[in-house]
């Protein structure tokens, strides 16, 4: 039976790259982009992505009319982060705007983004590390988890970010990636997933990730 997954628009970049890898996974679904609170509220799953600066994030998604919907379908949905959309999930930000120590976000998992702080660290080559960091990067897998199934351990992911989550707690972690130092690059609670690389520009394994969204049942 078919199933619909809602990928939230509120107004931060292009979708495109997301709908069209969940179109490729689950051609048998219907994939829309929600563009109204009603759009998610009659999705079976919900996807959060994002890109550009938190403080433009939330608000875009405040004023959107879309965040009750997404806080409601957070409590009993599959709902599956990525980039800025799995920072969101946080209970805060040091992603500001000027004045401020720090931005609200959604409270659904306990802990904060912080920005790289790699100054006068080098790589193994000599260079320097640079913010943002961005290509591809090996993703440790730090439990077992239905959305890594048939992904192998260590296998490469795209990251484009200059911030990244720090859980509260542990349990929460569900994938960890080497850059300067270690960081939490996936995180996973109950109902949630999400993930700071991009699965739609990661190839042959960011659609199994993808894939095994479609399937998961949590």
């Amino acid at each position: 039976m078919a199933q619909t997954i809602a990928i939230v628009d509120y107004g931060m970049g292009n979708l495109r790259s997301v709908y069209q890898a969940f179109h490729h996974v689950a051609p048998n679904d219907n994939v829309l982009i929600a563009h109204q609170p009603e759009d998610i509220r009659s999705a079976d799953r919900v996807v959060l992505p994002g890109q550009g600066a938190m403080p433009d994030c939330m608000r875009h998604l405040e004023e959107s009319g879309l965040l009750e919907a997404l806080l409601e379908a957070s409590k009993t949905k599959p709902l599956l982060g990525v980039c800025v959309g799995e920072q969101m999930l946080f209970d805060k930000s040091a992603e500001v705007r000027a004045g401020e120590q720090w931005t609200p976000c959604l409270g659904l998992i306990p802990g904060e983004v912080r920005r790289f702080d790699l100054a006068g660290q080098k790589q193994a080559d000599g260079s320097a590390y640079k913010v943002p960091h961005m290509g591809w990067n090996q993703v440790r897998q730090d439990q077992q988890h239905p959305i890594w199934s048939g992904i192998p351990d260590l296998t490469s992911f795209y990251f484009v970010h200059s911030y990244y989550v720090v859980p509260q707690r542990n349990d929460n972690v569900a994938g960890s990636t080497e850059y300067g130092d270690w960081f939490t690059s996936a995180v996973a609670r109950d109902n949630i997933f999400a993930t700071q690389f991009h699965p739609e520009k990661s190839a042959e394994y960011g659609l199994k990730l993808y894939q095994n969204f479609v399937s998961w049942k949590p």
